[in-house]
Protein backbone atom coordinates (compact mmCIF):
# COMPACT_ATOMS: atom_id res chain seq x y z
CA UNK A 1 0.00 0.00 0.00
CA UNK A 2 1.41 3.14 -1.13
CA UNK A 3 1.18 6.56 1.09
CA UNK A 4 1.03 9.66 -0.05
CA UNK A 5 2.03 13.00 0.64
CA UNK A 6 2.22 15.10 -2.50
CA UNK A 7 -0.14 14.63 -4.63
CA UNK A 8 1.42 12.94 -7.22
CA UNK A 9 4.53 11.08 -5.17
CA UNK A 10 4.35 8.40 -3.09
CA UNK A 11 6.84 6.55 -0.82
CA UNK A 12 7.72 3.38 0.85
CA UNK A 13 6.52 3.00 4.69
CA UNK A 14 9.44 2.65 6.58
CA UNK A 15 11.84 5.19 4.33
CA UNK A 16 12.39 8.87 6.34
CA UNK A 17 11.88 11.80 4.79
CA UNK A 18 15.10 13.34 3.50
CA UNK A 19 16.12 16.55 5.38
CA UNK A 20 17.99 19.54 3.53
CA UNK A 21 21.08 20.56 5.41
CA UNK A 22 21.12 24.06 6.31
CA UNK A 23 24.17 26.67 4.76
CA UNK A 24 27.30 25.16 6.40
CA UNK A 25 30.03 27.50 8.15
CA UNK A 26 32.73 28.42 6.57
CA UNK A 27 36.18 26.28 7.95
CA UNK A 28 37.75 29.03 9.60
CA UNK A 29 34.21 30.42 11.42
CA UNK A 30 33.75 27.13 13.00
CA UNK A 31 37.17 26.83 14.03
CA UNK A 32 37.37 30.48 15.94
CA UNK A 33 33.87 29.77 17.90
CA UNK A 34 34.77 26.40 18.51
CA UNK A 35 37.92 27.56 20.24
CA UNK A 36 36.83 31.18 21.28
CA UNK A 37 37.39 30.18 24.92
CA UNK A 38 40.89 28.67 24.79
CA UNK A 39 41.74 32.23 22.16
CA UNK A 40 40.27 33.90 25.24
CA UNK A 41 42.69 32.24 27.97
CA UNK A 42 45.25 32.54 25.77
CA UNK A 43 44.92 36.26 25.22
CA UNK A 44 44.68 37.24 28.68
CA UNK A 45 48.28 34.89 29.49
CA UNK A 46 49.99 36.67 26.08
CA UNK A 47 48.74 40.22 27.98
CA UNK A 48 50.27 39.25 31.56
CA UNK A 49 53.11 38.53 29.90
CA UNK A 50 53.58 41.45 27.67
CA UNK A 51 52.68 43.82 30.80
CA UNK A 52 55.02 42.07 33.48
CA UNK A 53 57.64 40.31 31.72
CA UNK A 54 58.06 41.44 27.58
CA UNK A 55 57.33 45.29 28.40
CA UNK A 56 59.81 45.38 31.40
CA UNK A 57 62.34 43.42 29.70
CA UNK A 58 62.47 46.24 26.47
CA UNK A 59 61.80 49.15 28.06
CA UNK A 60 65.00 48.32 30.72
CA UNK A 61 67.10 47.37 27.60
CA UNK A 62 66.71 51.24 26.59
CA UNK A 63 67.16 52.38 30.30
CA UNK A 64 70.29 50.97 29.82
CA UNK A 65 71.43 53.42 26.87
CA UNK A 66 69.71 56.36 28.02
CA UNK A 67 70.73 58.91 31.35
CA UNK A 68 68.07 60.70 32.87
CA UNK A 69 68.96 63.33 35.45
CA UNK A 70 66.71 66.21 36.77
CA UNK A 71 63.59 64.55 34.66
CA UNK A 72 65.53 64.96 31.41
CA UNK A 73 66.52 62.31 29.76
CA UNK A 74 69.30 61.72 27.21
CA UNK A 75 70.99 59.34 24.50
CA UNK A 76 74.02 58.15 26.05
CA UNK A 77 75.04 54.97 23.98
CA UNK A 78 77.34 52.72 25.63
CA UNK A 79 78.71 55.18 28.59
CA UNK A 80 76.02 53.06 31.38
CA UNK A 81 78.13 50.16 30.07
CA UNK A 82 81.42 51.17 30.76
CA UNK A 83 80.97 52.78 34.28
CA UNK A 84 79.62 49.73 35.11
CA UNK A 85 82.19 47.57 34.25
CA UNK A 86 84.61 50.05 35.87
CA UNK A 87 83.10 49.83 38.83
CA UNK A 88 85.16 48.04 41.60
CA UNK A 89 82.41 45.77 42.84
CA UNK A 90 81.58 44.74 39.49
CA UNK A 91 83.92 42.20 39.40
CA UNK A 92 83.64 40.86 42.64
CA UNK A 93 80.26 40.51 42.15
CA UNK A 94 80.53 38.05 39.06
CA UNK A 95 82.88 36.19 41.32
CA UNK A 96 80.85 36.10 43.98
CA UNK A 97 77.69 35.36 42.04
CA UNK A 98 79.51 32.18 40.02
CA UNK A 99 81.37 30.66 43.03
CA UNK A 100 77.96 30.39 44.70
CA UNK A 101 76.61 28.87 41.52
CA UNK A 102 79.28 26.21 41.32
CA UNK A 103 78.71 25.64 45.20
CA UNK A 104 75.27 25.32 44.37
CA UNK A 105 75.52 22.53 41.60
CA UNK A 106 77.98 20.78 43.62
CA UNK A 107 75.65 19.94 46.66
CA UNK A 108 72.25 21.77 45.71
CA UNK A 109 72.27 19.74 42.56
CA UNK A 110 73.03 16.41 44.14
CA UNK A 111 71.65 16.71 47.02
CA UNK A 112 68.01 16.27 46.06
CA UNK A 113 68.85 13.42 43.17
CA UNK A 114 69.91 11.26 46.39
CA UNK A 115 67.59 12.36 49.00
CA UNK A 116 64.79 11.22 46.06
CA UNK A 117 66.70 7.96 45.68
CA UNK A 118 66.27 7.07 48.99
CA UNK A 119 62.88 8.20 49.22
CA UNK A 120 62.18 5.75 46.16
CA UNK A 121 63.60 2.99 48.58
CA UNK A 122 61.27 3.59 51.05
CA UNK A 123 57.86 0.81 51.40
CA UNK A 124 55.59 2.81 54.10
CA UNK A 125 55.18 6.21 55.57
CA UNK A 126 56.40 7.44 51.55
CA UNK A 127 53.73 10.45 51.75
CA UNK A 128 54.58 11.70 54.75
CA UNK A 129 58.21 11.78 54.18
CA UNK A 130 57.28 13.45 50.71
CA UNK A 131 55.51 16.00 53.10
CA UNK A 132 58.47 16.34 55.00
CA UNK A 133 61.35 17.22 52.89
CA UNK A 134 58.66 19.31 50.65
CA UNK A 135 57.40 21.71 53.64
CA UNK A 136 60.52 23.96 53.55
CA UNK A 137 59.46 25.42 50.14
CA UNK A 138 55.93 25.96 51.39
CA UNK A 139 57.48 28.29 54.05
CA UNK A 140 58.14 32.04 52.97
CA UNK A 141 61.93 32.17 51.60
CA UNK A 142 62.07 35.53 54.21
CA UNK A 143 61.31 33.39 57.17
CA UNK A 144 63.27 30.32 55.87
CA UNK A 145 66.38 32.63 56.22
CA UNK A 146 65.99 34.26 59.07
CA UNK A 147 65.34 30.95 60.45
CA UNK A 148 68.77 29.98 59.68
CA UNK A 149 70.55 33.35 60.65
CA UNK A 150 69.17 33.78 64.06
CA UNK A 151 69.12 29.69 65.03
CA UNK A 152 71.25 27.93 62.98
CA UNK A 153 74.27 30.32 62.32
CA UNK A 154 74.53 31.85 65.27
CA UNK A 155 78.28 32.81 65.92
CA UNK A 156 77.99 31.85 69.91
CA UNK A 157 77.25 28.61 71.07
CA UNK A 158 73.80 28.89 71.51
CA UNK A 159 73.33 28.16 67.33
CA UNK A 160 72.44 25.00 66.05
CA UNK A 161 75.03 24.50 63.86
CA UNK A 162 78.00 25.58 66.59
CA UNK A 163 76.33 23.61 69.05
CA UNK A 164 76.41 20.46 66.92
CA UNK A 165 80.29 21.17 66.64
CA UNK A 166 80.79 22.02 70.12
CA UNK A 167 79.50 18.28 70.64
CA UNK A 168 81.47 16.73 68.42
CA UNK A 169 84.90 18.74 69.79
CA UNK A 170 85.43 20.91 66.80
CA UNK A 171 86.08 24.17 66.20
CA UNK A 172 82.67 26.40 66.13
CA UNK A 173 82.60 29.02 63.01
CA UNK A 174 81.72 32.43 62.95
CA UNK A 175 79.84 31.65 59.95
CA UNK A 176 78.20 34.52 58.19
CA UNK A 177 80.89 36.54 59.95
CA UNK A 178 83.33 34.94 58.39
CA UNK A 179 84.47 35.59 54.52
CA UNK A 180 85.49 31.76 54.10
CA UNK A 181 82.05 30.35 55.50
CA UNK A 182 79.84 32.97 53.85
CA UNK A 183 79.12 31.42 50.61
CA UNK A 184 79.10 27.72 51.97
CA UNK A 185 76.26 28.63 54.28
CA UNK A 186 74.32 30.65 51.71
CA UNK A 187 74.19 27.32 49.75
CA UNK A 188 73.44 25.26 52.73
CA UNK A 189 70.28 27.57 53.81
CA UNK A 190 69.62 27.92 49.90
CA UNK A 191 69.79 24.40 49.54
CA UNK A 192 67.04 23.50 52.29
CA UNK A 193 64.69 25.58 51.62
CA UNK A 194 64.44 25.00 47.70
CA UNK A 195 65.21 21.22 47.42
CA UNK A 196 61.55 19.59 47.96
CA UNK A 197 60.19 21.14 44.42
CA UNK A 198 63.20 19.33 42.54
CA UNK A 199 63.06 16.12 45.14
CA UNK A 200 59.52 15.60 43.97
CA UNK A 201 60.08 15.94 40.27
CA UNK A 202 63.21 13.39 41.05
CA UNK A 203 60.87 11.58 42.45
CA UNK A 204 58.18 10.86 39.89
CA UNK A 205 61.24 9.92 36.98
CA UNK A 206 62.30 7.38 38.81
CA UNK A 207 59.35 5.46 39.86
CA UNK A 208 58.54 5.59 36.17
CA UNK A 209 61.81 3.58 35.65
CA UNK A 210 61.19 0.17 34.88
CA UNK A 211 61.70 -2.67 37.35
CA UNK A 212 63.09 -4.70 35.10
CA UNK A 213 66.13 -2.83 34.48
CA UNK A 214 66.94 -3.01 38.15
CA UNK A 215 66.66 -6.56 37.86
CA UNK A 216 68.21 -7.37 35.19
CA UNK A 217 71.52 -5.28 36.78
CA UNK A 218 70.85 -7.08 40.28
CA UNK A 219 71.39 -10.02 38.40
CA UNK A 220 74.68 -9.22 36.34
CA UNK A 221 76.13 -8.33 39.88
CA UNK A 222 75.74 -5.31 40.09
CA UNK A 223 75.75 -2.86 43.55
CA UNK A 224 73.44 0.23 44.10
CA UNK A 225 76.52 2.28 43.03
CA UNK A 226 76.51 0.73 39.64
CA UNK A 227 73.12 0.58 39.20
CA UNK A 228 72.54 4.18 39.86
CA UNK A 229 75.29 4.82 37.38
CA UNK A 230 74.46 2.41 34.69
CA UNK A 231 70.55 2.53 35.16
CA UNK A 232 69.09 5.61 37.31
CA UNK A 233 71.73 8.59 35.63
CA UNK A 234 71.05 7.21 32.03
CA UNK A 235 66.85 6.81 32.48
CA UNK A 236 66.78 10.38 34.25
CA UNK A 237 69.39 12.16 32.18
CA UNK A 238 67.10 14.38 30.67
CA UNK A 239 65.22 15.79 33.87
CA UNK A 240 69.00 16.19 35.41
CA UNK A 241 69.96 18.09 32.38
CA UNK A 242 66.35 20.06 32.44
CA UNK A 243 66.92 21.25 36.54
CA UNK A 244 70.75 21.62 35.80
CA UNK A 245 69.92 24.57 33.56
CA UNK A 246 66.90 25.65 35.52
CA UNK A 247 69.34 25.92 38.75
CA UNK A 248 71.96 27.62 37.27
CA UNK A 249 69.48 30.32 35.77
CA UNK A 250 68.33 30.47 39.33
CA UNK A 251 71.47 30.62 41.35
CA UNK A 252 72.34 33.17 39.10
CA UNK A 253 70.05 35.45 40.24
CA UNK A 254 71.10 35.04 43.97
CA UNK A 255 69.42 38.07 46.15
CA UNK A 256 67.65 37.13 49.06
CA UNK A 257 69.77 34.96 50.19
CA UNK A 258 72.97 37.50 50.62
CA UNK A 259 70.10 40.50 51.91
CA UNK A 260 68.87 38.73 54.61
CA UNK A 261 71.60 36.51 55.62
CA UNK A 262 74.50 38.98 55.57
CA UNK A 263 73.17 42.10 55.22
CA UNK A 264 73.89 42.59 51.65
CA UNK A 265 77.59 42.53 51.04
CA UNK A 266 78.46 40.34 53.67
CA UNK A 267 81.81 40.51 55.19
CA UNK A 268 84.89 41.92 53.39
CA UNK A 269 82.04 41.80 50.42
CA UNK A 270 82.21 37.66 50.10
CA UNK A 271 78.32 37.98 49.77
CA UNK A 272 78.18 40.85 47.10
CA UNK A 273 76.00 39.26 43.94
CA UNK A 274 75.13 40.67 40.51
CA UNK A 275 71.61 41.09 41.73
CA UNK A 276 71.94 42.69 45.07
CA UNK A 277 74.72 44.72 42.80
CA UNK A 278 72.10 45.61 40.66
CA UNK A 279 69.37 46.68 43.63
CA UNK A 280 72.19 49.21 45.75
CA UNK A 281 72.59 50.69 41.96
CA UNK A 282 68.91 51.29 41.68
CA UNK A 283 67.67 52.00 45.36
CA UNK A 284 70.66 53.24 47.36
CA UNK A 285 72.48 55.46 44.65
CA UNK A 286 69.48 56.26 42.42
CA UNK A 287 71.20 55.05 39.28
CA UNK A 288 68.45 53.23 37.63
CA UNK A 289 70.21 53.45 33.64
CA UNK A 290 73.10 52.14 35.52
CA UNK A 291 71.13 49.18 37.26
CA UNK A 292 69.32 48.40 34.04
CA UNK A 293 72.95 48.27 32.20
CA UNK A 294 74.41 45.42 34.96
CA UNK A 295 70.79 44.27 33.94
CA UNK A 296 71.02 43.40 30.85
CA UNK A 297 74.62 42.17 31.10
CA UNK A 298 72.98 39.25 33.22
CA UNK A 299 70.20 39.06 30.62
CA UNK A 300 72.83 38.26 28.18
CA UNK A 301 74.71 35.85 30.55
CA UNK A 302 71.76 33.47 31.11
CA UNK A 303 70.18 33.75 27.46
CA UNK A 304 73.95 32.38 26.70
CA UNK A 305 73.52 29.71 29.51
CA UNK A 306 70.06 29.10 27.53
CA UNK A 307 71.06 28.72 24.17
CA UNK A 308 73.95 26.05 24.68
CA UNK A 309 71.30 24.04 26.78
CA UNK A 310 68.84 23.97 24.26
CA UNK A 311 72.09 23.10 21.20
CA UNK A 312 73.45 20.79 23.62
CA UNK A 313 69.31 19.04 24.08
CA UNK A 314 68.70 19.08 20.29
CA UNK A 315 71.90 17.60 19.66
CA UNK A 316 70.25 15.05 22.21
CA UNK A 317 67.59 14.66 21.02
Amino acid sequence: MAITTVPGTTRKPGRPTPSYPGPQRTGLGRKVRDNLTGHAFLIGAVLCFLVFSWYPMIRGIVMSFQRTRRGETTWVGWDNYSRIIADPSFWPAWQNTLYFTVLALVLGYAAPFFVAILLNEFRHAKGYLRILVYLPVMLPPASALYLFKFYAYDPSEAGLFNAILKALHLPTSQWMQSPEMTMPAMVLASTWMNMGGAVLIYLASLQNIPGELYEAAELDGAGIWKRIRHVTIPQTRLILALLAMIQIVATMQLFIEPLILANGAGAEDSATSVAYLIYQHGFFQNDLNGAAALGVLMLVVLAGFSAAYLRLSAKQD
